[in-house]
């Protein structure tokens, strides 16, 4: 038998991107540390221009109409968490309009072949990376992230979860041959032999429901995925961070454009206020995939009612630490702190609850107690967020306003570790800025630890024991689901213990994180992020299972 891959010569996108392709592929092989777009944001990296034209572009959007060739009147709905006015106006297309147009630009998509589809794709990541600087100025502005954040996680780190999904595409297209010669012994007539071919038959229509907090780096994998394997995506920004995905759509229409490809591949479904366009577009019977990010009542919505799509939900989870022992008490303190100040906690790995025994923990320090693992995380946050000018560029700014309600409720809970603080931004005095509350509750907590409080706010809980705080961990990340947890132990035996915990929830686990890797970071193409093993979330970025059902292959044979 003999076999052909997808096409004899590639096409010219393909053939200009193919290193990057084959890197990335050999690095998701590997599991080591790679990144196809530096994360500095230096001038000796970008160039001497790069940041100010970044800037120059993302100020041309402000208060006005966004340069998006898609049909409907306008609407604006984004505030800025940093308090500067954006009144960027977006076309407000129907939903009828777009699953129409999206149709209709399947059928010359799909016959493109995958070294088409996929060749575009990295055309799409590789003008995005042109415009990094532009990008970042608006995950900041709509979604309160410091400007370095905003570079690495909405930047150079979402560009490389898009490759990295163009890349389990690829590799799920290709791993069965394009045609195949067929010869079956018959005796003594002569044998029977058949010419096949197998195509790859994307599902429908995609549409990404898009977050406020992290709208490039959750939206850029789901993506990517339904594009490159053959799916129109429409794509749902949140009210509160359109600007980064309509400049992620506006790049992919140009390179869709310019290669002869339909432009609406890739649309733009912008809503007023109340509107509830997910729904109507989740539930379009010419809606085939949906990917979504955020509150795990939405989500549920979605898994329940989105009936003839396939879904796929990152949602709320519980992050959980336990501190059993250490043998470096002030770097365990330090990381810690470090995550739950990161953006404010906004983030979906951000640790929520610390599992302490009561009767304390051994230390490189000596013996501390519960009030003294307390404290010395405390003081830590303290130090990272004592300094206003340097704290905002960690803190960032409060997303909006469900957080600031979470954090007024959170005060009155359990015992004061430390509060929150309000701080003035020097560069931005309208910025909404709080500092990280931590409150002690005990195991008897479970209504309260036991559910997520999305943003700056932390527990420390007393359990009786390492035993218990296994047994809480389990409980509540069962129940409620985790994308993250931690431990910090000296004794293998709890390591070995706490890892098969993890095991049994499907969360993953990080041990004795006390110097520059932290809970709350996820690296591309080596660490996967969530597991679809629990209610935190029904998908892995990346996996195969999470590009494999966005195609199916459909075979035609001949006899020769």
């Amino acid at each position: 038998m003999t076999v052909t891959t997808e096409s004899t010569s590639s096409h010219p996108l393909f053939s200009k991107h193919e290193k990057t392709l084959r890197q990335a592929l050999d690095t998701i092989w590997r599991r080591g540390y790679w990144s196809a777009y530096p994360e500095s944001p230096s001038p000796r990296v970008y160039g001497e221009t790069a940041a100010a034209d970044g800037k120059a572009a993302f100020e041309a959007y402000l208060g006005a109409d966004f340069p998006l060739d898609q049909p409907g009147d306008r609407v604006a709905t984004e505030r800025s968490p940093f308090g500067i006015p954006l009144d960027v106006r977006y076309p407000h297309t129907d939903p009828d309009t777009l699953v129409a147009r999206a149709s209709g630009a399947l059928p010359a998509w799909r016959d493109a072949g995958v070294d088409a589809r996929v060749g575009a794709c990295l055309e799409i990541l590789a003008r995005l990376h042109e415009h990094i600087f532009e990008l970042a100025n608006a995950v900041q502005f709509t979604t309160g992230q410091a400007f370095v954040m905003a570079f690495q996680a909405g930047g150079a780190n979402a560009l490389d979860r898009g490759l990295e999904a163009v890349a389990y595409a690829y590799a799920a297209m290709t791993r069965h041959p394009a045609t195949a010669y067929w010869e079956k012994p018959a005796g003594k007539r002569p044998p029977l032999t058949m010419t096949k071919t197998f195509h790859v038959v994307p599902r429908g229509v995609a549409l990404l429901v898009g977050c406020n907090t992290f709208p490039t780096w959750n939206g850029y994998p789901g993506l990517f995925a339904s594009l490159a394997t053959g799916n129109p995506v429409i794509v749902k920004p949140h009210p509160g961070a359109v600007l980064p995905l309509a400049v992620t759509v506006r790049y992919a229409r140009q390179v869709l454009a310019e290669q002869g490809f339909d432009p609406d591949l890739v649309q733009l479904a912008v809503e007023a206020p109340g509107e509830g366009v997910a729904s109507a577009l989740a539930t379009r019977p010419e809606v085939r995939i949906v990917d979504f990010t955020g509150s795990t009542a939405y989500g549920d919505w979605l898994e329940a009612n989105a009936r003839q799509a396939l879904v796929y939900t990152e949602k709320a989870g519980v992050n959980t630490i336990l501190v059993d022992s250490t043998d470096d008490f002030a770097g365990m303190c330090a990381n810690i702190a470090f995550s739950l100040t990161l953006y404010s906690g906004q983030m979906c790995t951000t640790p929520q609850n610390i599992l302490v025994p009561e009767g304390g923990v051994d230390t490189d320090q000596g013996h501390r107690s519960l009030a003294e693992v307390a404290a010395g995380i405390a003081a830590a946050v303290g130090k990272l967020t004592g300094d206003a000018a340097r704290g905002v560029e960690l803190t960032g700014a409060i997303v909006n306003d469900g957080v600031l309600d979470r954090l007024a409720e959170a005060a009155d809970l359990g015992e004061p570790v430390l509060d929150s603080r309000t701080v003035e931004h020097p560069a931005f005095p309208d910025a909404v800025v709080r500092t990280p509350l931590i409150r002690q509750l005990t195991a008897a907590d479970g209504d309260t630890y036991g559910r997520e409080w999305f943003g700056p706010i932390a527990f420390v809980v007393a359990t009786a024991s390492t035993t218990e705080s296994l047994a809480v961990f389990e409980h509540v990340v069962g129940e409620r689901g985790a994308l993250t947890a931690s431990v910090y132990s000296t004794a293998e035996p709890v390591l070995d213990a706490a890892e098969r915990a993890a095991l049994t929830v499907g969360v993953h686990l990080s041990a004795n994180l006390t110097d520059g890797v932290y809970v709350n970071q996820s690296a591309a193409f080596s660490d996967f992020h969530a597991t679809g093993a629990n209610p935190a979330a029904n998908a892995c970025l990346t996996d195969d299972a999470y590009v494999a059902g966005r195609f199916r292959v459909v075979q035609s044979r001949r006899p020769v």
